[in-house]
């Protein structure tokens, strides 16, 4: 087939498959075109989840009559003028093909009234645009500003409506960009209206509580105390970047990302490299298949971020990525690190059942028991509660181990020892419970403490401490510890060489099908953990990719994951275990290291 040039309306039906996904896409565009306009005021109505009517308008510099064909025209642009502004883009549109690639797929019309610092157009003008027809400009009278509708979205493409799903999905996608936008932009009013039902109607807000302000009312202000506000500007640089944000507290980890909301120099975005700052900053505080809440906004030099990398403008490259990881997780570690994040409940004062807080709200942070007075008083309160209530009840509980179990209500109400065993004695301050658990109190209350998860703490930040200045001391073996491996975990051995010897483990080929430890790091040694085990289970994970094996001496985001995920391995392993039996002494130095080290609530999992 010879080569020709393909037809304008078929050049611009193949840009909106790149740019219109779906009728989210085109409220994104629309809504970026009005906040480049300058305006205080924008309003999103959808009917039937954006396939019927899609219209924004708003209060901005509109465009004058003269202009509106180019409106509609392709790589038509107020917002670049000359090739160095690539380098730089400050604007959120700036490729002059969105309204032409919607117009290609829509019926489309632009009522306009345009005004400046200086005078606003006597009138106003329209113009209507439909797969390759346009029709106008015609007289328009409105208030100053731009009213775009878009109906019937895909009508001719058949193809492409049907892949569109239903209403709901449709406009929940709306829902969603319209709210990460209007939280980034909270100097600005949006409202959103499916099939007259108005789903979001927040005011413009000025000041320095007006981003939190703006957020919480997105968010729901259930969620308020449950997120921590943050500022972090980059020192020792003119133009250093600002990092902001509100970083939800553990409890309210979801299953999904979808409750990030990022953005960069009031873009809303999405970006490997901050998604996995921010899951790393959250490192032992979540469990791994959780993800945090976090709102994210960035500010930085637009000559250091890239826009113009995805046709949607929904994903950025940043020209150095390593600095914007580091200050994203600077900012939320700091934050979460001045924050009390040790779970807690209430007790009431008198009467009724004994509430557990909801974790995932207000009552978060909120700890002040009102039961502190003495350990008695803990203990009196079960006893004085009234007996018809539902919660527990001292009496019939005391009843019923008399008839089912008498030998562990005897034990638990007098506690009989042979009049040969000594009655063992207790560290001050703290009762370590069936081997496995400390309780102990604070100013706040009674503090019941995992003794596995705290020792695991302890551990994994002295190791991570000691990993960060040089590589972790080592233990000559007598004899070598020999393994199988396979091929595959032959090769993988080479790869993972530069972290086995940040951890100080020394092992090589031995044989054909085997591999030999020859030096195994001073702290797993000292704790009689079996070298040849631990290497087998490491080459486990290392296979079923939960460890990447890369060169961790790069500084890569990768990298710093697999260290700390066998620095979780190693501190594992090391720690107490429940049912181990701890001195008086152990007790003492392990409750001791609890306040010196961070995040002591949760352990590296």
């Amino acid at each position: 087939m010879p080569i020709r040039k393909l037809p304008a309306l078929l050049i611009n039906q193949i840009a909106a498959g790149e740019v219109i996904e779906r009728p989210a896409s085109v409220v994104k565009e629309l809504i970026e075109n009005s906040l480049d306009a300058g305006v205080t005021r924008i309003a999103v109505t959808v009917e039937e989840g954006g396939r019927q009517l899609i219209r924004v308008s708003d209060d901005g510099a509109g465009i004058t009559e003269a202009e509106l064909p180019l409106a509609v025209a392709a790589h038509a642009t107020s917002k670049l003028q000359k090739v160095t502004q690539l380098n730089a883009i400050e604007t959120l549109g700036f490729r002059g093909e969105a309204l032409a690639s919607i117009a290609s797929v829509s019926r489309l019309s632009i009522c306009t009234r345009a005004t400046t610092a200086k005078r606003t157009a006597e009138s106003g003008a329209m113009i209507e645009a439909s797969g390759d027809q346009v029709n106008g400009p015609m007289p328009w009278s409105g208030a100053p500003g731009t009213v775009i509708e878009v109906r019937d979205l895909f009508f001719n493409i058949p193809a492409r409506r049907k892949f569109l799903r239903g209403a709901a999905t449709e406009f929940g996608h709306i829902s969603d960009i319209v709210a990460r936008i209007a939280m980034v932009h909270a100097d600005k009013s949006f409202k959103l209206l499916h099939n007259k039902r108005t789903a979001i109607d927040v005011t413009a807000a000025e000041g320095v509580a007006a981003r939190r302000q703006r957020c919480v009312q997105i968010l729901g202000k259930e969620l308020n105390k449950a997120l921590l506000e943050f500022e972090h500007l980059e020192p020792s640089t003119p133009d250093g970047a600002v990092v902001w944000g509100l970083a939800g507290l553990p409890a309210i980890a979801r299953a999904t990302t979808r409750f990030q909301y990022v953005s960069v120099n009031g873009r809303p975005v999405r970006d490997r490299h901050i998604g996995h700052a921010i899951k790393e900053a959250y490192r032992g505080l979540i469990p791994p298949d959780k993800h945090p809440q976090v709102v994210l906004a960035i500010q930085l030099d637009s000559a250091a971020v890239d826009v113009n990398v995805h046709p949607t403008k929904a994903e950025v490259r940043f020209r150095e990525p390593n600095r914007v990881h580091g200050l994203v997780l600077t900012a939320i570690r700091q934050r979460l690190l001045g924050a009390d994040l040790t779970p807690g409940v209430q007790l009431p004062v008198a009467g009724g059942r004994l509430p557990l807080e909801d974790l995932s709200s207000a009552a978060i942070g909120n700890r002040q028991s009102q039961v502190t007075d003495s350990p008695s008083a803990f203990v009196d309160y079960f006893r004085s509660m009234d007996s018809t209530q539902k919660g527990f009840v001292y009496q019939e509980v005391k009843k019923a181990l008399a008839e089912e179990r008498p030998e562990l209500l005897q034990e638990l109400t007098e506690p009989k020892l042979p009049a040969t065993t000594p009655r063992p004695s207790r560290c001050p301050g703290v009762l370590q419970v069936h081997k496995s658990y400390l309780v102990t109190q604070d100013e706040q209350g009674i503090l019941i403490i995992d003794q596995h998860a705290l020792h695991e703490r302890v551990m994994f930040e002295e190791l991570a401490r000691r990993v960060l200045s040089s590589d972790l001391e080592s233990q000559r073996l007598l004899m070598p510890a020999v393994l199988e491996a396979s091929a595959n975990r032959l090769s993988l051995l080479d790869q993972l060489g530069p972290l086995l010897k940040r951890i100080g483990i020394e092992a090589r080929r031995f044989g054909e099908q085997e591999l030999a430890v020859h030096a195994f790091p001073t702290f797993l040694f000292d704790r009689k953990i079996d070298p040849a085990e631990f290497l087998d289970e490491l080459l486990d994970r290392a296979t079923e990719g939960q460890i990447d094996p890369g060169d961790l001496g790069d500084g890569s985001t990768a990298s710093e994951a697999a260290l700390h995920k066998v620095l979780d391995m190693m501190s594992c392993k090391a720690a107490v275990k429940a049912g181990d039996h701890l001195s008086e002494a152990e007790l003492e130095a392990l409750l001791a290291r609890r306040s010196e080290i961070e995040r002591s609530s949760n352990c590296p999992h």
